[in-house]
């Protein structure tokens, strides 16, 4: 009876007792629930314009940020190192379209999702040849992006906020914005939504399937780029940093795969969730919490809810 107590009845004592610690865990549950959707962001991109789970999106963060640093430590400008890493993403996602997926046309999907499992471990290894295996910093003085904490008083107390944080956020905000007008309103968007209903039918009435798969696949570098800056800025960048990839996986079966505003809402419960139950539930459920609480949540959302928060429900005729 005392572990049902605990699990039920303590944590509500604590947040009415101290509501401002309360706050303080939800605002950092945002913040990081806004890193999870950056990184979420490119998986769902290449899902909604191309029918494929792209698993070497976690390589692309990588890969693209150490592009930019090992530029940038070169004695390029912050800026045209930026403008260099997006150019040889682009550059990649041609090489990726001429090599691989135009190969793939009209294949099965568990076939292209295999072909991107390889491609992960071919650019992971290149990558390594290439930037070396060792830990690099991300030049945040330089991108003038502040580590420092903003204290702000609430209640006779006070949260703290990392500038780190809010800028990211900022980002993720217009990214999503700009990402969701870019897919229902521009011409490009809407061929390259016919292109992941039917490769085919897309072909069949004149849409240049290869060109649309390197814009979306540079957009995706895009923003591996942006999520490998952010994530790289609150510590370090190597290859170590792929497995953040697979906090992808809860936030888009949570959000929908193919909902770039379900990936930001996703994220947001996620980060929260972790925590608010590592924090008021972790003792009684022997700690680590954040570890797991993604999962088995988005576990409880495939029981019930398959296509997730914004996702579109298939129906299938036989």
């Amino acid at each position: 009876m005392e572990f049902l107590y605990n699990i039920s009845i303590d944590p509500f004592l604590q947040i009415i007792e101290d509501p401002v610690f309360f706050i303080q865990i939800i605002v950092e549950g945002l913040m990081a629930g806004v890193m999870y959707s950056l990184v979420a962001l490119g998986f769902c991109l290449i899902y909604k314009a191309s029918g494929v789970f792209n698993f070497a999106q976690g390589i692309f963060i990588v890969f693209s940020v150490l592009c930019m640093i090992t530029v940038f430590e070169y004695g390029v400008p912050i800026i045209p190192a930026v403008l260099i890493a997006f150019a040889a993403m682009i550059g990649l996602s041609y090489l990726i379209e001429r090599i691989v997926l135009r190969n793939m046309v009209n294949q099965a999907e568990i076939i292209m999702f295999m072909s991107t499992i390889g491609l992960s471990f071919f650019l992971e290894g290149f990558g390594e040849f290439v930037f070396g295996g060792g830990s690099k910093l991300v030049p945040v003085e330089a991108l003038h992006i502040s580590r420092d904490a903003l204290i702000v008083p609430m209640f006779g107390s006070s949260i703290r906020l990392q500038e780190l944080d809010l800028t990211a956020g900022t980002i993720a905000a217009i990214l999503v914005c700009v990402l969701a007008l870019f897919f229902q309103k521009t011409p490009i968007g809407r061929a390259l939504r016919a292109v992941a209903d039917d490769h085919q039918a897309a072909l069949s009435i004149g849409i240049p399937l290869q060109w649309m798969w390197v814009v979306v696949w540079s957009v995706a570098g895009l923003v591996a780029l942006v999520a490998g800056i952010m994530w790289g800025a609150s510590s370090s960048v190597d290859f170590s940093l792929v497995v953040i990839a697979l906090k992808a996986l809860p936030v888009l079966i949570l959000g929908g795969f193919t909902s770039v505003p379900g990936v930001i809402i996703g994220g947001l419960i996620i980060g929260v969730g972790e925590k608010v139950a590592e924090i008021y539930w972790g003792d009684a459920l022997g700690g680590s919490i954040e570890e797991w609480f993604a999962y088995v949540l988005a576990l409880v959302f495939l029981m019930f809810r398959p296509q997730g928060l914004f996702g579109e429900k298939i129906l299938e005729r036989v």
